[in-house]
């Protein structure tokens, strides 16, 4: 490869493209808001919820020095992360703390991106987290999802026009700021039935002094969060047009 090349390749990875139209921004919003409500399109869709979720817990596994064994990912949309270390420790508590706020921290972090313009660049980081999230990956249903969305990501990245990645990014991340609050809630729905005794929620109770309600609560204090100051971000334009100034 040429030095031109080279040239033009980091220009495109790291150039800002044109301000979306404010629009796009509002009308991306909501048709997030409207997979996450709704039955099937949510069925669907939360497999890249799940997906986060189970490369959170694997990431913080890796930082805090745990032997990452393996991820699995189920058609029912659950997932699983197995790693090996001390059961308890603060390297336990932030391995189970991450999964459920990881999507919402993508999602505050693809904001950040996408508040610089930065939307190349934002595809090309989700396509290469995918592929170090594959190497890990011991199912088959497992793979083919990965493959599948990372696929899907290369190709509106590589192939696609400006405005088609704008609309790919802005609803990719509105969906992950908006998706990740929804597992909050069903998981404690799940605890009050007592369907899910081996929740994240309830794991993090039995290694700190701390109940499992607290978890929940700060799983969706974070979440929040996350979601409020994205969308503030994600909405730069909208405010910008209305003439609002932060």
């Amino acid at each position: 490869m040429s030095i031109d090349s080279l040239t033009d390749l980091w220009a495109e990875l790291f150039g800002a493209q044109p301000d979306p139209p404010p629009l796009l921004v509002l009308v991306t919003g909501l048709v997030a808001l409207a997979v996450v409500v709704t039955r099937l399109p949510w069925r669907i869709g939360r497999n890249a919820i799940t997906i986060a979720h189970e490369g959170g817990h694997a990431l913080v596994a890796l930082l805090t020095g745990r032997k990452l064994r393996g991820i699995r990912l189920h058609s029912d949309t659950s997932g699983l992360t197995l790693s090996a270390g001390r059961p308890s420790g603060p390297g336990m508590v932030f391995t189970l703390l991450a999964g459920y706020i990881t999507p919402s921290l993508l999602g505050l972090g693809g904001a950040w991106l996408l508040g610089g313009n930065r939307i190349t660049l934002l595809l090309w980081v989700a396509v290469a987290l995918l592929l170090a999230m594959l190497v890990m990956i011991r199912n088959l249903f497992g793979i083919v999802s990965i493959v599948v969305t990372g696929g899907v990501v290369f190709a509106v990245s590589w192939f696609a026009s400006p405005e088609v990645q704008a609309v790919f990014a802005y609803t990719a991340v509105w969906f992950l700021l908006i998706g990740g609050v929804r597992p909050i809630g069903e998981l404690q729905s799940l605890r009050r039935r007592g369907r899910q005794p081996q929740s994240d929620a309830d794991q993090l109770a039995w290694v700190t002094p701390l109940p499992a309600l607290f978890w929940v609560t700060l799983f969706g204090a974070v979440t929040l969060a996350a979601l409020v100051v994205g969308g503030g971000l994600l909405a730069g334009p909208i405010l910008t047009e209305l003439g609002i100034t932060a």
